[in-house]
């Protein structure tokens, strides 16, 4: 297990290509000289402790050096190490309503979008609390298990759509049982912020309530819509707008937000109803709610505690620079003697 702290020192590898190059260019060059004062094998014969070979093989010293000490700039790190972590939080469970109905635009872009924006936001306030995601429309769809990666919290999220969720609906029973039932630990303090726009609630939500109360579950709720409402934009393979939801008379589905049953719910279990209107207040909000709410140590795990090995590729990469200093480019003596290319001997 490993990662890497600077991967972006990566493209300095870059340069290695552009040595070479040089290398190349410089090697052309000083022949096209020689040629004018003698020619290779008369060159040879006044130079014979010259190497052709040690040019090269100094050049790849110094590559793999430079290559070392790049990656000793983006620092490996192996989890070698292992050590119990203690967090103290809030177990915080979001409930997304993904009924046909939040794609209607009275708020821009949608109701979804808007959600999804207000959800992330609230997300990159918390600390060390966890936080898990439920879908629903009709019925609940369970959509991530609860996490401290937030990063991963927030791709699920965005993931989400109104065809998650086949039966359609607003079956806030099933959103609140489903939501309840993520809370694996007793001792913690439990919350779920449940944002919808309130219409076409299903039965069952006073019994939903009740078992949210008995195991101590605080759920905020958040209505996203205007009263004024708007219809349902239907959009082809491309994304425009091919035509509005209509009813079976034919009439286009005006879809408002209905704010009681959401209102009813944050009372019961001593919470607040928050207007989802504007992203900044209400995550003003949800972070006033959560300073109140006790935290609790929640979780305590092994983690590999990643330890920096850059030490090793400098020190490489330094010794291999300091070879390449002493590496002369004349022949060595007992290569020259075992004659590998079958080179003659120049009286």
């Amino acid at each position: 297990m490993f990662e890497l702290e600077s991967p972006i020192y990566f493209y300095l590898l870059a340069l290695l290509p552009i040595i070479v190059a040089l290398f190349l260019f410089n090697l052309f060059w000083k022949r096209k000289r020689q040629a004018v004062f003698a020619d290779l094998e008369l060159f040879n014969q006044l130079a014979p402790e010259k190497s052709s070979f040690k040019p090269a093989l100094k050049l790849g010293v110094l590559l793999l050096a430079l290559a070392c000490i790049i990656i000793a700039l983006v620092n490996p790190k192996m989890g070698t190490k292992m050590e119990t972590v203690k967090r103290q939080g809030i177990d915080i469970v979001f409930a997304v309503d993904i009924s046909k109905s939040m794609l209607a635009e009275d708020v821009a872009p949608n109701r979804l979008e808007k959600t999804k924006q207000i959800v992330s936001q609230i997300i990159n306030q918390l600390g060390n609390d966890r936080v898990g995601i439920v879908g629903y429309a009709g019925s609940a769809y369970p959509v991530l298990p609860m996490t401290t990666d937030y990063s991963i919290a927030k791709m699920y999220l965005q993931s989400m759509n109104t065809n998650m969720v086949s039966s359609q609906g607003t079956a806030f029973n099933d959103a609140i049982q489903l939501a309840v039932d993520y809370f694996d630990v007793k001792d913690t303090s439990k919350l779920i912020v449940l944002i919808s726009d309130g219409e076409d609630h299903g039965d069952g939500v006073d019994d939903a309530i009740e078992m949210a109360k008995e195991k101590g579950v605080r759920i905020i709720t958040i209505g996203v819509g205007t009263e004024k409402g708007g219809p349902i934009p239907l959009r082809d393979d491309k994304g425009t707008i091919a035509s509005y939801k209509k009813d079976q008379e034919g009439q286009t589905v005006i879809t408002k937000l209905y704010p009681e049953v959401l209102k009813k719910i944050a009372d019961n279990t001593k919470s607040k109803y928050i207007v989802g209107t504007t992203t900044k207040n209400v995550v003003e909000e949800i972070k006033k709610s959560l300073e109140k709410i006790e935290k609790s140590e929640f979780e305590s795990q092994q983690i590999a505690d990643f330890e920096s090995q850059y030490q090793w590729f400098l020190a490489l990469g330094f010794l291999l620079l300091l070879v390449d200093v002493f590496l002369l480019e004349k022949k060595t003596a007992w290569v020259q003697k075992l004659n590998l290319f079958n080179e003659k001997k120049h009286a």
